[in-house]
């Protein structure tokens, strides 16, 4: 029986011990015309899993500051399509991506890249409201999208792109259908990452400001985005102002008590990153002994 032709994009997946997710994430795309798994050496039976789904496995070596893994894998994978998508291992595309991923890549015209809206699971239940919509620029042309760059310092959150955007040189589109996002699986999840995405967090803000410079901001969706960050870290109440954000500005009480939970976390993550980024100013402005 006859195959159907396979959706012409590079899915790209960057992974370090995801066992627990990738079965999910990679049954989600059988479709994608080719799928790179970039991987940092796990132990979990990561690869062994990949190879099962026929994906094409890379491993990456970190040097500790720059590129990391996204950004290595856009400059270095031999891409046989156009067009790539970027979805992590705790993400899974709806069935309905298929046709409109095809679509969209042969009506493309100029266009060099699409947004993709995600939605959230935390705590078992489906966010649809707090941090919702969240728009992710993910399809592009490989040739034309690349993360931005906002520090050569070591940030200590990781090998893989933590807040960083993609950046296309061109036009964009919206796609219809949504990721659904397993990135908190528990609290216990949720408090690991948001400790290393803090580290990020912290050590950006503080190597701009000691540094007098800041990060180069492009125009459109993504430069809007980085010059609304840059302007709240300059309010005072950050994990207040945050926690009000998602819970009364999102209408995050609307998803009931774990929008609740989900606000308060996010505080708890706002305050952890202007406590780091202080300590670390203090600490690199402090004369040597």
């Amino acid at each position: 029986m006859n195959q159907p032709p396979k959706v012409p994009v590079s899915v790209l997946v960057p992974i370090k011990n995801e066992a627990g997710n990738l079965p999910r994430c990679l049954d989600s795309i059988r479709w994608a015309g080719e799928i790179f798994v970039v991987d940092s050496q796990s132990t979990d039976g990561s690869t062994e899993i990949a190879q099962q789904y026929g994906a094409q496995i890379v491993q990456f070596q970190f040097n500790g500051t720059w590129p990391k893994k996204k950004n290595w894998a856009l400059e270095n994978l031999p891409f046989r399509n156009e067009w790539v998508f970027i979805l992590d291992a705790d993400e899974v595309l709806p069935p309905e991506a298929e046709p409109e991923f095809a679509r969209a890549i042969a009506e493309a015209g100029e266009l060099a890249g699409y947004w993709i809206n995600r939605r959230f699971m935390f705590m078992g239940k489906w966010l649809r409201h707090s941090y919702y919509p969240n728009w992710n620029l993910r399809l592009f042309r490989h040739s034309l999208g690349r993360y931005e760059k906002l520090t050569d310092a070591d940030t200590r959150s990781g090998d893989n792109e933590v807040h960083e955007h993609v950046i296309v040189r061109g036009a964009t589109g919206r796609l219809g259908c949504e990721i659904d996002h397993y990135a908190f699986p528990s609290v216990e999840v949720f408090i690991e990452k948001h400790n290393r995405y803090s580290n990020w967090e912290a050590r950006v803000s503080a190597d701009q400001r000691l540094s007098g410079s800041a990060a180069q901001i492009s125009s459109g969706e993504v430069g809007r985005r980085r010059k609304l960050k840059q302007f709240s870290q300059r309010l005072p109440f950050r994990p207040l102002l945050r926690f009000l954000y998602i819970y009364a500005w999102q209408k995050g009480f609307l998803d009931g008590r774990e929008g609740y939970y989900f606000a308060r976390l996010h505080a708890v993550y706002e305050f952890l990153s202007v406590a780091k980024t202080y300590e670390l100013m203090r600490t690199k402005a402090a004369p040597n002994d």
